[in-house]
């Protein structure tokens, strides 16, 4: 099976809630960086992938149908170019809010202590070094990093390719850009 999404957001602008949404348009099962808390024994391709090692993708997302968050959108590029009839979607929202969410959330000092012994810290120390660099908490970088994060992606990949989306949209823009109906039910808010 490949991979028919591909989620290029950073975490903390609605990667849950979309990856639940995929989920329930038929986009099942979506990889997002919860799948490696739950299953460490899978994160030594993406430690090695982070490091600039080869990795076989295929293998890596083996019965994903799609992916959000991290670590994947980390490697945004490498997995457009392997799976070229993947849809890819970036994720985005208000910077300062984005890093105000990060600092209470994914990169506030309680939640980078308690992964420290998790295989996963390795992807982590080394990914997020070298996009955010060493300080996380430096406004000003961070949300510089985020903006050129976004726009390598809208860059990178063409209009016909991208849905450019911010969750509070809803099912009307992602169930179009997928070519599905909209279930009749509320989005997914995580």
């Amino acid at each position: 099976m490949a991979l028919s999404v591909i989620g290029a957001g950073f975490g903390r602008t609605g990667t849950l809630s979309l990856k639940l949404a995929l989920e329930q348009l038929g986009f099942a099962p979506c990889h997002h960086m919860s799948e490696l808390i739950l299953h460490p024994e899978t994160v030594a391709p993406w430690v090695r992938a982070a490091i600039g090692e080869a990795v076989e993708w295929d293998e890596v997302l083996h019965g994903y149908r799609a992916t959000t968050d991290w670590p994947a959108c980390h490697f945004f590029k490498e997995l457009s170019v392997r799976y070229p009839q993947a849809k890819v979607i970036l994720t985005v929202r208000d910077a300062g809010r984005w890093f105000e969410s990060t600092q209470s959330t994914i990169f506030n000092e309680e939640s980078l202590k308690r992964h420290e012994d998790h295989p996963m810290s390795g992807f982590l120390r080394s990914a997020l070094i070298q996009t955010f660099g060493s300080d996380l908490h430096d406004r000003e970088r961070v949300i510089a990093a985020y903006e050129r994060h976004n726009a390598a992606v809208c860059r990178s990949i063409s209009p016909q390719r991208l849905l450019v989306y911010e969750v509070a949209e809803g099912w009307g823009s992602l169930c179009a850009f997928l070519g599905v109906s909209a279930p009749n039910r509320p989005f997914p808010r995580a």
